[in-house]
């Protein structure tokens, strides 16, 4: 396809959709990274706001500043904001939407692999607050989510990787054909061609999940298979990051997570080591070791204690899986077989 067929195709899509908005009652919000080719796919009726993107800027002096945007071109109730952005920004975005006067609608035009997978759909919508992360959100799905993978082209292959990591996540709470087709896919190549059916088989899968419970009250919480001990050691490093040190991204967190989680399934549930032995041979050569110490445990933990998955004060609530396609959700771990996950981890 030629580079320029994704302003087409988008541009197309989304004159369709805002037709049925009043055009002064539309509004853009864009990271600028992607402004150059993102503005080509909008109308210059529209009002735009491009704007840095980064997990620190996941706050809400940033959702203001979106709801001071809206504000100031007099948005209704009735009107329509568009987030074009990666997996951040459509966060930020839906929970400005969600709230600004009680609701307006908003659409996602995902621009990274994550954003595709995972943020851009199902409706989470939110922002960091008290060093956690995602604790202040709510659920309101867009009115669409337009995918493009030919958006992939640009991304460097750490953002690559971040992505795939949700989209082996998928495979392995869904099922056994879907992750032995994620573990042939060729990460060298990081060809978006060959990508495509298996992001269509993944945004699929989410999609009977979310549809099945879209308030994450019970078989939605399969997809959170590696995130509860993902989201503690991606808080640690945004805690710990600096210029030479750059906070862990979601995926790579969530590739760590599900390490950790795949042991509690083997040693608590009897799960098939496999699935762990096939995922770890892909961290160590894709994604490296997890940069945390031995010393960091108790800081994790305390994390995992303070998330907002859990059901009482101060337990760990996981996923596990008992096989391939097998999760269990609301599985109670105790601080000691946290540590134990986390040195089996470390380990590595």
């Amino acid at each position: 396809m030629h580079p320029n067929m994704i302003c087409e195709e988008l541009h197309s899509a989304l004159r369709t959709i805002a037709a049925k908005y009043a055009q002064d009652q539309i509004c853009v919000v864009m990271d600028e990274e992607v402004a150059g080719k993102g503005k080509s796919i909008v109308e210059s009726r529209w009002n735009v706001l491009c704007m840095p993107v980064s997990e620190e800027d996941k706050s809400l002096e940033t959702v203001q500043r979106i709801w001071d945007f809206l504000f100031a071109h007099g948005i209704t109730r009735r009107g329509l904001l568009i987030c074009i952005g990666g997996g951040v920004l459509t966060d930020i975005g839906g929970f400005a939407a969600a709230t600004y006067k009680r609701g307006v609608d908003y659409l996602n035009v995902p621009t990274t692999l994550l954003a595709m997978i995972d943020a851009s759909s199902g409706g989470k919508t939110g922002i960091n607050y008290g060093g956690l992360k995602n604790s202040i959100g709510c659920f309101d799905p867009p009115v669409e989510t337009l995918i493009c993978p030919d958006w992939l082209k640009s991304l460097p292959a750490n953002q690559w990787l971040s992505g795939f990591g949700e989209m082996l996540k998928t495979g392995l709470v869904s099922e056994s054909a879907l992750w032995y087709q994620l573990l042939q896919y060729d990460l060298e190549k990081m060809d978006s061609e060959a990508l495509k059916p298996l992001i269509a088989q993944c945004v699929a899968a989410k999609k009977r999940i979310v549809e099945a419970d879209p308030k994450e009250e019970g078989l939605r919480k399969v997809l959170n298979f590696g995130h509860t001990f993902g989201h503690a050691l991606e808080e640690i490093s945004i805690q710990k990051s600096d210029v030479s040190s750059p906070p862990l991204l979601h995926g790579y967190a969530v590739v760590y997570g599900m390490i950790a989680e795949l042991y509690l399934s083997v040693v608590k549930l009897r799960c098939p080591k496999e699935p762990l032995q096939q995922l770890t041979q892909v961290m160590l050569h894709y994604y490296g070791k997890p940069q945390c110490k031995c010393s960091d445990r108790e800081a994790l933990v305390a994390l995992m204690q303070q998330d907002k998955k859990n059901e009482r004060t101060a337990q760990i609530n996981c996923t596990l899986i008992q096989d391939i396609g097998l999760p269990l959700i609301n599985q109670v771990i105790t601080p000691e077989e946290a540590h134990e996950a986390l040195e089996y981890l470390f380990s590595l």
